[in-house]
Parts: C-alpha cells; structure tokens; sequence
C-alpha cells in the first residue's frame, strides 16, 4: 500500500515566504531582488508584488520575526522572573541574541547606512515591536495597573531600547569576549539604574 502523498511546502504560503526571506536575509542582508526571493520561495515575482507590493516590505517582516525570535531565545535561555534582576538578565540575552544574529553582521553589511540610521530611530514597526516587548517585561514590576499604572515605569521602554541599542547593532563585537562581555556589562549597570526604582519589588506573575 502506498504512503499517503505529504506535500512540501506551499510556495504561496505567507509562512513558507516569510521563512525563505529570513534565511536570505541571514547571508545576504538586503541586497536580494524580489526574483532572488520568488525563485528561492518556488514562486513568481507577479504573485510576491500582489501580495507585499515590494522586496522592502517583505524584508520589513523577516525582520520582525527575527526580532520576535531574538525575544523567544532569551526567554527560553534567560527567563525573567519578573523582577528588576531578572528583566535584566533576559534583555541583556535580548541584546546579546541581536548583536550574534547572522541578519544582523547581513544587513550592517549590506545597507551600511540603513544600518546606522537603525540605531537613533524614534519611530517603525521595528521600534514599535521592541518597545511593546519591553513594556511586557516591565509589566510586573507596577502590581497596580502594571506598567500603565506608574508614569514613570511607563517612560522606560523608550528608555531601554535606547540604551539597548548600541550594544546589541554592533556585530563587529562578535568573537571578541572582552568586548562583547564590555558592551553587556555596560547595558546592564545602565538597565539597573534605569529600574532602580523598582528594584524592590517583588516578583508578580501576571494574570
């Protein structure tokens, strides 16, 4: 009897596109035309321009998932617990996470003055991104309202990312302990006394 047929992946999946960006991206940075990507997804460039209108779109969504798996790692390698120490810890590994992502050391390659423009951005999906997952983290430390319960808890995340920042876009660290482990150290004693206000809080899982 033969096995029951298993297709491979849609090549007009959004998830099968996606993951095929994200993969050129990691080797590539943003120098993959839209045919690159139609070619490597199995699909064509008219289907691609239907559904996402240009290569910077779907580059704009790889991003923000490897963003949003930077997150993932951290919290599976550094779980926060919820207080200041532990929201540290997590968002230095989010930092260290960033800055030894092959997309990174791509797109700092590649797009060297997107790259630097990257660092002093006030506003994007990325940044939105990245300060709605901080704003999360801080949550816990507010037991009234979290962080939209304390006006200067709230001023944070904005805060955090700026910091964050410059340690976590600077691949050219990578391989170097005594710089990487400077540029973590440096983020975390800026974190501490960024949340020094609420150091003593106690840790609070959130309902």
């Amino acid at each position: 009897m033969s096995p029951p047929f298993s297709p491979g992946p849609d090549p007009h999946g959004t998830g099968q596109v996606i993951s095929t960006v994200r993969t050129l991206l990691r080797t590539e940075g943003l120098n993959v035309s839209l045919a690159a990507i139609a070619r490597n997804c199995g699909t064509t460039r008219t289907f691609l321009y239907q559904n996402w209108r240009s290569v910077t779109a779907l580059y704009l969504h790889a991003l923000q998932a490897e963003l949003a798996d930077a997150f993932a790692t951290a919290a599976r390698v550094r779980p926060s617990d919820g207080t200041v120490p532990g929201i540290t810890e997590h968002l230095t590994e989010v930092v260290r996470a960033v800055r030894r992502h092959p997309a990174t050391a791509a797109v700092a390659r590649s797009s060297p003055e997107e790259f630097a423009a990257a660092h002093t951005a006030l506003d994007g999906p990325l940044v939105g991104i990245a300060t709605d997952r901080i704003s999360d983290l801080l949550h816990p430390l507010c037991p009234h309202g979290g962080i939209w319960g304390d006006q200067a808890l709230a001023s944070r995340p904005w805060k955090i990312l700026w910091i964050a920042r410059p340690a976590a876009l600077c691949p050219e660290a990578v391989g170097d302990r005594l710089r990487e482990d400077t540029l973590d150290s440096a983020f975390a004693d800026l974190l501490g006394d960024l949340l020094k206000p609420w150091a003593s809080a106690p840790p609070r899982t959130r309902s």
